[in-house]
């Protein structure tokens, strides 16, 4: 398994071709050798695909708006291709679909032939969950319906471990489930600050880091994202503290 860094992490500071370029040159300062493209201001395929080769960073997955996979989905085909990268995210389904199980199967209706053509051109889509998959509809949650009604030939995950705790469920149990639909992991370590659960550093918080680690390499995850939506800290301070805690952890 190997680690990139979740640059959704430092949007902030990929708003602009310039800004991008000084951030990857960071981030591969910091030890990352991979990264996984999400909230970047605009800038032309090739120059992103100029500027990994030059920097020396592999694009192990992006995240695309679901506006962009239903209407412009053969240059998100060609970009993919382009950036040798496999893997197309989605974040999240948008809201109108979160609303019940029936929305939640019309989502997959929609996505099914996005993620079939995604599949006949050598990607592969998938599925990042946040909590609110875990609402329950009945006896089953939003996340039960993802996984047992999509079809595991062309619909993947990307489980974050964040998120599934914060929706009161069990990463390591999570991640078993998914077994032989999960490439891309993103990890997240959870803390509590007062009452509030917040994000920390993968190290710094309380989820049981050997055991999810563990789960990955029995089902030979790919790659493991680094990703903290809200720093306490500069953000790219937080990612050198979660890759040296993950190395310390032997990845």
């Amino acid at each position: 398994m190997k680690i990139a860094a979740q640059l959704y992490t430092v949007r902030d500071f990929t708003q602009t071709p310039a800004e991008i370029e000084k951030t990857l040159k960071k981030v591969k300062k910091i030890g990352y050798n991979a990264v996984q493209i999400s909230g970047f201001g605009p800038i032309e395929p090739e120059n992103l695909k100029d500027l990994v080769d030059e920097i020396g960073l592999e694009i192990c997955a992006t995240h695309i708006g679901f506006d962009r996979l239903k209407n412009d989905l053969d240059n998100v085909i060609k970009e993919h291709k382009l950036w040798n990268c496999k893997q197309v995210g989605l974040g999240i389904m948008p809201e109108e679909y979160r609303k019940s199980a029936e929305s939640i199967r019309k989502f997959l209706q929609e996505i099914a032939p996005i993620a079939k053509k995604l599949k006949e051109n050598g990607l592969q889509f998938i599925y990042h969950n946040h909590n609110v998959e875990f609402a329950k509809y009945g006896p089953k949650t939003g996340m039960d319906i993802l996984l047992e009604e999509s079809d595991p030939e062309f619909f993947d995950f990307e489980i974050d471990t964040y998120w599934i705790q914060a929706g009161g469920a069990n990463p390591v149990e999570w991640i078993r489930k998914v077994k032989n639909r999960m490439d891309v992991v993103h990890f997240k370590d959870m803390t509590v600050k007062g009452w509030d659960p917040q994000m920390a550093e993968i190290g710094e918080g309380n989820l049981n880091w050997p055991k999810i680690i563990k789960a990955c390499r029995e089902n030979n995850v790919e790659w493991a994202c680094v990703e903290q939506d809200v720093c306490q800290r500069n953000p790219f301070e937080s990612l050198a503290i979660s890759l040296h805690n993950l190395k310390g952890m032997g990845l």
